[in-house]
């Protein structure tokens, strides 16, 4: 009797064994699978990121560094040039983020549908993402030219508006980085709310439109709050987007006309690789990281309050 039960017991036993080592061999190999490209985010961001936190709290030089504690950071609260470029970095943060959502929803709004042409339309819109952004901001800045041989000044004086300055001006060359940036940040959001349109259930449409809902009613009881997890990302994208904005401003202005566009990216670079400035400028880094945690947290925890 009792070797009966033995026997019972490991043949139960030995399907759990056998089990536990097919996940734990599934588990190596996934492991060794991303081990290279673990091996690369270690060596190029998450030990440059350590660094950078050690050398914040340091006055940087070329043969020791020299201890200062909080003092980079005292910098950075108190220095004018940083409280105007986090206040430019702001500004720009929020008027790409609103203008390319607002923009991004109307396209979708517009293109979304099962019509075989929209494939192309789709395509050609969403080349300005994947096109290289130096490369974009060069051309802008062309098109930016302020004469009045400029393409945008000839363009809008087609509808008799004078021509502007654009980049070249203290007033509006901030506005003007926000242009372009909404310009390509558009097609990706149009591309997010398309994908958040597919999933809208379509009889809830024709339901509305039974009981006489116009396009306005069933586009803000129905499409919009179906497309709230949608802005929630693209919120969050879009803000660290903008708060992380650099190629842009350094091709279009490098910061001018006397720093009226200079973002906390760009005021970081000068001070680490023109100044010597080390130690600020990793202080810089370690603000804008923070920053940009503190708006992911604050934003997921909007995100699950309002769904709770």
């Amino acid at each position: 009797m009792t070797s009966t039960l033995t026997r019972a017991g490991a043949r139960t036993a030995t399907p759990h064994r056998r089990t536990k080592s097919v996940r734990w061999r599934g588990s190596l190999i996934a492991w060794l699978f991303l081990a290279p490209a673990l091996v690369l985010f270690l060596y190029f961001k998450f030990i440059p990121m350590g660094l950078g936190l050690w050398k914040s709290f340091h006055e940087v030089h070329y043969i020791s560094d020299t201890w200062v504690g909080a003092d980079n950071y005292k910098t950075i609260l108190t220095d004018d040039a940083f409280g105007a470029a986090i206040w430019h970095s702001i500004v720009l943060a929020l008027g790409t983020t609103v203008g390319s959502i607002v923009l991004g929803l109307g396209f979708a709004l517009l293109i979304e549908g099962p019509a075989r042409y929209l494939w192309f339309v789709r395509t050609a819109a969403f080349l300005p993402v994947v096109t290289t952004m130096a490369a974009v901001a060069e051309v802008w800045r062309i098109m930016f030219h302020p004469a009045d041989s400029g393409m945008l000044n000839t363009i809008i004086g087609w509808v008799g508006v004078d021509p502007q300055p654009w980049l070249a001006s203290e007033n509006s060359s901030l506005w003007s980085i926000m242009l372009m940036s909404i310009w390509r940040g558009t097609p990706y959001d149009m591309m997010i709310f398309l994908a958040g349109l597919v999933g809208v259930d379509r009889t809830l449409y024709e339901a509305a439109a039974v009981d006489g809902a116009s396009t306005w009613h069933r586009l803000r009881h129905i499409t919009l709050p179906a497309l709230r997890p949608v802005f929630w990302i693209l919120f969050t994208l879009a803000a660290i987007r903008g708060l992380r904005v650099f190629v842009e401003v350094y091709v279009l202005t490098n910061g001018g006309p006397n720093g009226s566009s200079e973002v906390l990216m760009t005021l970081i670079y000068k001070l680490g690789f023109q100044s010597n400035e080390l130690g600020v400028a990793s202080a810089g880094g370690i603000v804008l990281f923070l920053a940009t945690l503190a708006l992911t947290v604050v934003v997921q925890l909007l995100r699950r309050r309002q769904a709770a």
